[in-house]
């Protein structure tokens, strides 16, 4: 099993999207997909499931639910359960009743599972910050804490028999990223060509490195027999352009001119290698263009957009707009696995 956290310091790049497309693709290519929702914002469980199904996951019932309108009859559909999401999963350790609680992932395709997340989740925030520093010293306690994503997300995958899990987080550098990414093996990071970006990519390098150095250094050895502890391993994967309304073959200036930068700024600020003499785009895994006008359509079928059909909406010359999605999302997920060294059956295309 691996792990890929996407992430970017920048928000508004389209981070849970690519999750979102990248986990149904790979998920067609032949593999188990685990999807974990570490962003207490929680996009990537409102993408995947009924407005329903969350409420019933929160234990929080609308003001229509109370109002009776639950009374109407909406269907369940038997794949989530009360109580069943990451912040229930750390509540005993936030509550100080206990260890992590063993949550059942949401199945919502044969082979492909959600971890369900929660606004509830930005509760342990405070926590994790102030049993960081502990967990140097080898506090038991805090070391337990610090771990906790790392277990629950081993604890799902090895329910489901996961072989890639990807990971939505947040976009900051504050303690629950930070609890969430030592807890990948690879850090995929989705950018868009412009200034926020590129500064986003200058603050994570460094900040990647100093989590990975003092984690590994101060607290792995620290960690008592018994407690499962992530390697904090964060192998920087490469990054996806998430194309702003142009055409791809005709970017603006400006467009273009922050284009430019990315390899410069990736080499030397997320790998510290020297910087490159010219430019080197070895490491852009793919430019994925603009699929805005799908995402209405594909949000109301609740299916990825390279899945829209007529019946959904996709007529005339916006079916061949699907075909090219998914195209190019198919060709991401193979590069992506290349990148991690996993193979599928499927052909290529």
């Amino acid at each position: 099993m691996t792990s890929i956290a996407l992430f970017n310091n920048k928000g508004g790049v389209g981070k849970t999207t690519l999750a979102y497309h990248l986990a149904h693709m790979i998920r067609r290519l032949g593999l188990s997909v685990l999807a974990v929702d570490l962003d207490p914002q929680a996009n990537l469980t409102s993408m995947c499931l009924e407005e329903t199904e969350i409420e019933e996951l929160w234990e929080n019932p609308s003001e229509l639910i109370d109002q009776g309108a639950a009374a109407q009859g909406l269907p369940g559909t038997g794949r989530v359960r009360s109580g069943q999401t990451i912040a229930d999963a750390v509540r005993p350790i936030l509550e100080g009743t206990g260890d992590i609680a063993e949550i059942a992932p949401a199945q919502l395709q044969q082979g492909l599972w959600l971890l369900p997340g929660s606004l509830d989740l930005s509760r342990f925030e405070d926590k994790l910050s102030n049993e960081w520093s502990r967990a140097y010293a080898g506090d038991v306690a805090a070391i337990r804490t610090s771990t906790a994503f790392h277990r629950v997300i081993e604890q799902a995958a090895r329910s489901v028999e996961a072989d890639v899990v990807l990971i939505d987080v947040g976009p900051n550098l504050g303690a629950i990223n930070r609890a969430a990414l030592i807890s990948a093996d690879t850090v995929l990071m989705p950018l868009a060509a412009d200034l926020f970006s590129l500064k986003g990519l200058s603050n994570l390098g460094p900040t990647l490195r100093e989590w990975r150095r003092d984690w590994q250094s101060l607290v792995l050895p620290r960690v008592p027999p018994g407690i499962s502890a992530p390697k904090a391993a964060m192998r920087p994967l490469g990054y996806v352009i998430m194309q702003p309304e142009m055409r791809l073959d005709r970017p603006v200036k400006a467009y273009g001119r922050w284009l430019d930068r990315i390899p410069w700024v990736y080499t030397s600020k997320v790998l510290d290698e020297p910087t490159p003499s010219a430019i080197d785009d070895q490491h852009r895994i793919a430019t994925l263009r603009n699929y805005r006008s799908l995402m209405p359509l594909a949000h109301d079928a609740r299916k990825p957009m390279f899945d829209l059909r007529p019946a959904d909406g996709a007529l005339g010359s916006t079916q061949q707009y699907v075909k090219t999605c998914y195209k190019e999302f198919r060709a991401l997920a193979e590069a992506v696995l290349k990148r991690i060294d996993i193979r599928t059956d499927e052909p290529s295309v």
